[in-house]
């Protein structure tokens, strides 16, 4: 046999072992014969695989009540509780460790600063604080079985090699690697915003969907592409980048060198920075009353009425609104999920968005399509652990630890 049928031998292998599992994740408690119906597998392989997931603890059985009093069936259901994993969210100057269940269940969380400017002090940096919150939870972690990195920036989530990161020096950083061979655990390293999409299709708002968009609006303007439950990354891994779509010609500057970017319009800098330029030129609202203004008053202060507030994201509204006609006509979503502290204006910020999607994108492509908020915005590291349940649920994660 050469290299290449063994390859296919293993590959098929964890093609079947996930197929079980995902099953068994999503579907469970379920009987073995279900399994081999759902999954066209045949029984002897689905009783195979069923042993080796119970043998290492991934799956349990439990008595489901017979409904004909005959003996009870015995169905199959998913082990989370013993299996831990740390996700991380890399921000621009902070990070954020989480340590999950294979539930999703949060167990702690906490928040540090980090600044860096180049690769070196990012990896010590990251290394350091990684090491002293698995030290201090080492306590209540049973089997950690894997880390999550989710940052901005173009990644490429196989290798888990970071490419680039707004304002610091990159040159190909192995970040996946280096996590891996220091804390000899799986590492999974992916872009922020597509985390977070990943997230919403496990755990959020599209859960109900196979296609869906979410936007998030934050330090920057970026997308997530979910097609057919897959994240959409495309040939060269790095899709969605919705907040350098063009939309003001005369606009601002963007940092990647174009003028009137989305980005330079619908993000919270872009926001603030316009709010604080009308109030310089004597616009009246309520927000000149405080002495320096968040996100946060802006959409507080739109949604009591102040006019320069709710005008301010209705523009915001509008620009996002266009550029979400364009990915729409693109892919023709079943849904649209809208990230960001502006999500508290949602009765401002909505209307505007739909009202343009409804002007710019096609009819069969926008009716009854619904536009919604983020559920999991509010958890930082949730789309770093969202690649850690993908890569359980598509094998990869999964053999490893059958292999172990």
């Amino acid at each position: 046999m050469n290299g290449g049928q063994i390859g296919n031998v293993d590959l098929v292998k964890q093609l079947n072992s996930a197929a079980v599992y995902r099953l068994i994740d999503q579907k469970g408690p379920i009987s073995r014969i279900q399994v081999a119906d759902v999954s066209q597998l045949a029984p002897a392989s689905v009783t195979k695989i069923t042993r080796q997931l119970l043998e290492r603890g991934l799956i349990k059985e439990v008595a489901q009540q017979a409904s004909t009093g005959g003996r009870r069936a015995i169905s199959l259901t998913t082990e989370v509780e013993p299996f831990h994993s740390v996700a991380v969210r890399l921000g621009r100057d902070y990070l954020q460790f989480s340590l999950y269940d294979l539930g999703g269940k949060e167990l702690v969380t906490e928040h540090h600063e980090l600044f860096y400017t180049n690769q070196t002090e990012l990896t010590d940096g990251l290394v350091a604080h990684l090491s002293s919150f698995i030290e201090r939870y080492k306590s209540i972690t049973q089997q950690l079985i894997a880390i999550g990195i989710a940052l901005p920036g173009l990644v490429d989530p196989e290798k888990g090699i970071v490419e680039y990161m707004p304002n610091t020096d990159i040159d190909h950083l192995p970040l996946g690697s280096i996590i891996r061979d220091k804390f000899n655990v799986e590492c999974f390293v992916g872009n922020d915003v597509r985390g977070i999409a990943l997230a919403e299709h496990y755990f959020g708002a599209s859960q109900d969907c196979q296609d869906s968009i979410l936007v998030s609006v934050h330090r920057g303007t970026g997308a997530g592409i979910i097609v057919n439950g897959q994240v959409f990354l495309g040939f060269n891994r790095n899709v969605g980048e919705i907040g350098h779509i063009q939309i003001d010609p005369l606009g601002e500057q963007c940092q990647c060198g174009n003028f009137g970017c989305l980005e330079t319009v619908a993000s919270n800098p872009a926001i603030l920075e316009r709010v604080r330029k009308l109030i310089g030129q004597g616009y009246e609202s309520s927000l000149t009353k405080l002495d320096s203004v968040t996100i946060q008053d802006v959409c507080e202060h739109a949604n009591k009425g102040d006019e320069l507030a709710s005008q301010s994201l209705v523009r915001v509204g509008n620009q996002l609104g266009k550029a979400i006609a364009i990915t729409i006509n693109l892919f023709n979503p079943q849904k649209v999920i809208i990230a960001g502290d502006i999500t508290a204006s949602e009765d401002i910020l909505f209307p505007a968005i739909r009202r343009n999607v409804e002007n710019q994108s096609l009819t069969t492509f926008h009716q009854s399509l619904p536009i919604v908020a983020s559920l999991v915005d509010n958890q930082p590291t949730i789309g770093a652990f969202a690649m850690i349940k993908r890569s359980m649920l598509n094998g990869v994660l999964l053999q490893k630890l059958l292999e172990d």
